[in-house]
């Protein structure tokens, strides 16, 4: 199977691809036929299936694995795969690490470092909220992408992302003793676990009911809510981390319904936003040559960004 970040003009395709998106639409012609999105670990391609068979938009489902034969072809100045023919494929035999790009860390390293920096965390009330909401939804925390597209869309990146942000909190809190470590890091580690309820899961990721119509940000202050209720937790912990994760993107426009008001909720508002364009920046010049500049990035002001010769070559 040729992975998608490989193919060219005129290949062949036969394997195994997951079905990101999939649309029924009507041709010129009056005719139904398929427009979907491929993707494996490399990268997504679009296709269309000008055939439509029965039971074909059951077996071409988003979500859905499919053994697939067809042929690439340039339209417009994009590849695109038509699609001759679809199989299913037995669960069994499906290797997910071939159609889901995942975090650069391996998950079992990832969840150490998560367990390590939750039991330096020395508030009681901090540590046992943060705990007890990780825990809660364990499974989903190190396995969701932090995002549909943008920064950290892969399998784990919304525990990578977490986990990057902590170890940018516990940096800083080195160079400025006067941060409240516990909060930063229990914010950098929690902020984003209200994706768990707003994004499908890791495999074609789409926006929940509830991600649309109240989105991560304000279904993660219920959770906290919730927890605190349970743990019986007096005083201003829980607000305050229920402020940290509604102001940590900064603006109303971005969806924070409040500014950060303490100096905990402005630093993380401003790792979230750095490591975020980083993990964005670093994946959209991944396919930029040297000395050439990217397309322009919707998120990033629609600015291009240029890649700098290597020096490294010439100090060797």
């Amino acid at each position: 199977m040729g992975k998608i970040c490989d193919l060219k003009d005129g290949d062949r395709v036969f394997g195994q691809y997951m079905i990101k998106s999939m649309e029924v639409l009507t041709s010129n012609a009056g005719k139904s036929y398929l427009s979907l999105i491929l993707q494996d670990a490399s990268g997504t391609v679009g296709a269309k299936k000008w055939e439509v068979l029965a039971g074909d938009e059951k077996l071409f489902a988003a979500g859905e694995v499919v053994l697939i034969e067809g042929a690439v072809l340039s339209y417009k100045g994009q590849l695109q795969v038509k699609v001759f023919s679809g199989d299913s494929v037995d669960p069994a035999l499906i290797d997910y690490s071939r159609l889901l790009p995942e975090a650069p860390e391996k998950v079992e390293d990832m969840e150490k470092d998560v367990m390590n920096f939750l039991s330096s965390i020395k508030n009681k009330k901090i540590h046992d909220l943060a705990t007890s909401l990780i825990h809660r939804h364990k499974k989903e925390y190190f396995t969701f992408p932090a995002a549909v597209t943008n920064h950290h869309a892969f399998l784990g990146g919304l525990v990578y992302h977490s986990l990057c942000m902590a170890r940018l909190a516990d940096a800083i809190c080195h160079l400025y003793p006067s941060l409240d470590r516990d909060y930063l890091i229990a914010g950098a580690l929690i902020h984003d676990i209200g994706k768990t309820i707003e994004l499908s899961g890791p495999m074609a990721t789409y926006y929940t009911l509830e991600g649309k119509l109240i989105g991560h940000i304000v279904l993660l202050v219920g959770e906290i809510r919730e927890e605190a209720r349970k743990l019986n937790l007096e005083g201003e912990e829980a607000i305050l981390l229920e402020h940290m994760v509604v102001s940590h993107h900064s603006k109303p426009e971005f969806g924070s319904p409040i500014p950060p008001l303490t100096k905990e909720a402005l630093v993380l508002g401003m790792i979230d936003d750095l490591d975020a364009k980083i993990n964005l920046l670093d994946r959209v010049l991944s396919i930029v040559e040297e000395g050439e500049w990217s397309t322009k990035q919707h998120a990033l002001d629609e600015r291009c960004f240029y890649k700098p010769l290597c020096t490294k070559k010439e100090e060797e």
